[in-house]
Order: structure tokens, then sequence, then C-alpha cells
């Protein structure tokens, strides 16, 4: 069930990057630029965060079981509407309400969380979360191959078939819920802000997620631009299969919630953020050397993977009964962030090249470091009774 459930999570969380390898590709066939280019991730997003505010928390109300395979069914359909959409306009629109209905694997996450053991909980959701960012570089690589092979339109048919499919199986396999607490929907939205109002925790923890989501994805949208120019000059197939170093980072950190069984969420994450500015500082003077430029993609996706598995199951053990709620509103921070990291992308990048976006990744990874410095004592939570 927990291979099951990272699996799903990782379509559900890849189907918002399927673009980011083609940005080059899709540019040049609708004849727009690379900035407009980069507003296509930005609006998707902006939905992802909207679909996550407004849908996710049901999750508390709901039955899951129910909820997930209908979202995914209507998320391949969205999917599909890319893959035949004629211009500029439709393709954001399309790519918008992917971002909106493709939330399952934020209800995923919190179910996982219910059904594990409080001894066990870091480790299943890093295990179930590790599959999300994992579906975030592995996109990159089969949308890279398949868009140089069949054409960038190829990836949504795709996308939306196996979504489809997922769907189905979840509908079959998930286990059955019963929802003993009737919650009106307004008063179920009003309750995200009332509990992270309650918990400064909560606060510092969505300030973190938010800084290191909007520094990953500014990371990965511009990397897209350095490695089609000189002196890389690669082929979409090529930036793709530069997922895989992603890749082997994801792996490597997805036993960071063990971190948190143990005690020692808070000075993990600490250590997190300290490699992320590390990676970005190698990143940066990389100069043309591809060998470091892998070096500094293995570290920053350690660094950020950990650190989200971190503050996902720090969040999970602060208010047990309402994380759908919480997870809503630490993906809402995160995808806002990314939001934002992704246009400063192409701004940065048409202003002044991978230098200056690289100082304005570490100026955003210095500030969540100065945020974990001064609130160390209140990222502190009980841990669970074993």
């Amino acid at each position: 069930m927990i291979l099951l459930f990272a699996v799903a999570v990782g379509v559900a969380v890849g189907n918002l990057y399927w673009a980011q390898p083609l940005l080059a590709n899709i540019a040049a066939a609708l004849n727009i630029s690379q900035s407009a280019a980069g507003i296509l991730i930005t609006v998707t997003q902006l939905g992802y965060a909207s679909g996550v505010f407004f849908l996710v928390p049901l999750g508390d109300a709901l039955n899951r079981n129910r909820l997930i395979p209908v979202v995914m069914a209507a998320a391949s359909i969205a999917l599909f509407g890319c893959g035949v959409a004629p211009g500029y306009a439709l393709l954001m629109l399309s790519l918008t309400a992917v971002g909106f209905l493709t939330i399952s694997g934020q209800l995923l996450i919190p179910l996982a969380g219910d059904l594990a053991t409080d001894n066990q909980r870091g480790h299943v959701i890093g295990s179930v979360t590790s599959g999300g960012l994992t579906g975030i570089l592995l996109s990159r690589t089969v949308s890279g191959m398949l868009g140089d092979a069949m054409g960038w339109r190829s990836i949504y048919f795709l996308a939306g078939a196996v979504t489809l499919l997922l769907s189905i199986i979840l509908a079959l396999r998930l286990p059955r819920e019963r929802k003993t607490k009737a919650v009106g929907y307004g008063s179920l939205l009003l309750s995200i802000f009332t509990t992270v109002r309650i918990h400064r925790s909560v606060q510092i923890t969505l300030v973190l997620g938010a800084c290191c989501f909007s520094v990953f994805t500014m990371f990965w949208t511009s990397l897209t631009f350095l490695l089609s120019a000189a002196p890389y000059s690669y082929s979409t197939t090529q930036i793709g299969l530069i997922g895989f170093v992603g890749l082997a980072g994801a792996l490597a950190a997805r036993r960071a919630g063990k971190l948190h069984d143990k005690g020692w969420s808070v000075a993990a994450t600490g250590a997190g953020l300290l490699l992320g500015i590390i990676s970005l500082v190698i990143a940066g003077v990389s100069n043309g050397s591809i060998y470091l430029l892998l070096l500094a993609i293995l570290l920053i996706d350690i660094a950020i993977q950990g650190i989200n598995v971190l503050n996902s199951t720090r969040l999970f053990t602060i208010v047990p009964e309402a994380r759908s709620r919480l997870n809503s509103a630490f993906v809402v921070s995160c995808f806002l962030g990314g939001s934002v990291g992704s246009m400063l992308a192409g701004i940065l990048w048409q202003a002044g090249g991978w230098y200056l976006v690289t100082a304005g990744e570490l100026i955003l990874m210095a500030v969540a470091l100065m945020f974990w410095i001064f609130n160390r004592s209140v990222l502190k939570v009980k841990q669970p009774v074993k």
C-alpha cells in the first residue's frame, strides 16, 4: 500500500512539471518568448495552490476512498485538454485546470499519516512524500525523451492515460473510511486559518516550506534555460536525463522522516538549509562544468526533499485531527512560493543569466536559514508516546 501511495503521489505531482524541460520547444511551437513559456509553470502552480486550498480540506470531512479517484479522473480530462490545446491561451487554461485538479497526492499523504503508527509515521510519510519529488524529477526525464521522439503534446496524452488508470486502481484498493463528524465546507476552510494562527510552529514551517520550494522551482526552471544554451546546448532528451541525478538525491533523502521519529527534526532541518546553500554556491561557480553542476543538482535535491519531509511530518504531529487542512496550508504556501520562483526564474534569467538567478536563490535560502535560527525552540514539537 505504501508503494501504491508513493506511485500515485509521484504521478499526481509529476503532472505539474511535464512542461519544464519542454519550455524551449513550446515557446518555439507557439511563437512565444521564454519568459511567457515560464508563465505556463506559474499558472499551473497557482492552479495547484487553489486546488489544494479548496479541495484538499475535504479530506477531513469526506470519504477519501471516493474523493481521491474522482479528482484523479477529472485531472486526466484536463491533461487530455493540454494535449489538444491549439494555442497559448487555451494551453494556459488547461494547465491551470491540471494544477487545480491534480491534488490527489495531497489527499494521499495525510491518509498515509492516519494509517501509520505513531513511531513509524515519519518513515511512512517520508516514503510516500519521496514519491512526489521522484515524480517531479522523473517527469522531466520522461517528458524530455518523449518530447524529442513524438513532440511535446504526446506527453499529456500519456499522462492523462496513466492518471485515469491510477484512479481506477485506487478506487478498488483504498481502505474504506467513515467520517463521523459532519463539518460545513465554510467552517472547514475557516479552520485552516484558525489552526495556523494558533500554532506558531505551523507558521514558521509554512515560511520555511515557501522559501525552499521557491528556490527549488527557480533552480529547475532556470536549469532548463541554462542547459539549452551554450556551452551545453543540450537537447530536451539530454535535459530530461539530468533528472536522474536529482532522482538519486530524492532517494537518498527519503529516510529523512526517520530523523523526526528519533527527535532530530529541528536539527536536521537546519542541516538541510545549510546543505542547500552549499549546493547553490557550487552551482554558481560551476562555470560551464557539467560535473560541478551535477553535484549541485544532487545536493540541492537531497536538501529540499529532506526539509520537505521533515516539515510535513512535523505538521502532522501538531494537530492530528486536522492533517488534511494543515497539509493544505503547507502545500499552498509551498506552491505560492514555487509560482513566484518560476516567475522570477524567467525574469532574472533574462536580466542576468544563471549568476543572477543563483544569487536570488541564495538570498531566499538565507532568509529561510535566518527564520530557522531564530525559531528553533518554536519548531520543537512533542513526540508521540511510543
